[in-house]
């Protein structure tokens, strides 16, 4: 585990994204960590791209992440994995949720949603590390949970204890608290 490095969050408006870059912002800025957080909502009211961007080390002086300098991809949804697929290099790991959310275009039959977005990502070397969320998160008992399996996910390769998270998670997630909590853990199991 690097003491530093660059986390991408992507995914489409209410998948929970922007909650998933604050947890882990939090749990890193607990132990004492530096973590600056950037996120372009864009059109996410309609089901549109949203990305978070977020740095960690020593000391951080910017929040965005050049392309070609993610470390991680924590990507919600298939498509949009292949979307910031400029930002990696060669040693990032790819989280990627198995879902799809066919965008506007393949909704209304203009286009088709492409069949081979997961071997896309994998075709490329890259660590890459797919799960079902929502399933998990249906499993554990609240459907809502699924970015906090995504986060569990990328929990393992942070220099963040466990239960740092499960602090933060105690502090920000009022609600369903124990779902949260064992949509988390279950995530750990993906990448531990």
């Amino acid at each position: 585990m690097k003491p530093s490095g660059n986390i991408l969050f992507c995914g489409v408006g209410g998948q929970g994204i922007l909650l998933a870059s604050e947890i882990t912002a939090f749990a890193l800025l607990e132990c004492g960590l530096d973590a600056k957080k950037s996120e372009v909502h864009g059109m996410a009211q309609r089901g549109g791209s949203v990305v978070a961007h977020l740095r960690y080390g020593k000391k951080v002086y910017s929040p965005l992440i050049d392309p070609g300098q993610a470390d991680f991809l924590v990507a919600f949804e298939t498509m949009e994995a292949v979307r910031y697929l400029p930002f990696l290099h060669k040693d990032s790991r790819v989280i990627v949720n198995t879902q799809q959310i066919a965008p506007p275009a393949v909704a209304t039959g203009k286009m088709v949603y492409p069949p081979d977005i997961l071997s896309q990502l994998t075709s490329r070397n890259l660590a890459v590390y797919p799960l079902d969320g929502f399933s998990i998160a249906r499993a554990v008992g609240e459907i809502r949970t699924a970015n906090l399996v995504l986060v569990g996910a990328l929990s393992t390769f942070l220099p963040v204890d466990e239960e740092i998270f499960l602090e933060v998670l105690k502090k920000k997630i009022p609600r369903k608290l124990d779902e949260n909590i064992a949509a988390f853990k279950e995530g750990r199991k993906i990448t531990a």
